[in-house]
């Protein structure tokens, strides 16, 4: 028996991908949606997975970072392309060491298209 919670938030952005053929090449912005997903096979104390507004805190604390950014300018999309895949990877490694429950993290790049990292 697992129990999860999930917690979305947003951010905008813009980037274009390196070593890439096509229209993501070139400069361009997405209003990326952030599922963050902590699950454990035992509730806490109170009942609960993790209280809903520390994992939501914890996660717009790890988004400052990335709202209203060019994402190839941010010191470790420098080395890594910022893609989907990366920036869920990128936001998961920034929770993991404050949520000790995470799961996974799904980056949705628009209704349709999503990324999710998970260890």
């Amino acid at each position: 028996m697992v129990f999860s919670i999930k917690v979305e938030a947003v951010f905008s952005s813009a980037h274009n991908l390196r070593d890439y053929k096509g229209k993501c090449e070139e400069l361009h912005g997405h209003n990326w949606k952030i599922e963050v997903v902590a699950s454990r096979d035992k509730l806490d104390e109170p009942g609960m997975v993790l209280d809903f507004k520390y994992l939501k805190t914890k996660l717009n604390k790890v988004l400052e970072k990335l709202d209203h950014k060019y994402l190839n300018n941010v010191s470790y999309f420098k080395k890594v392309n910022p893609t989907s895949e990366n920036i869920a990877k990128y936001i998961y490694d920034n929770l993991k060491s404050q949520v000790s429950s995470l799961k996974s993290v799904t980056v949705w790049e628009n209704d349709t298209s999503s990324a999710r990292y998970e260890e």
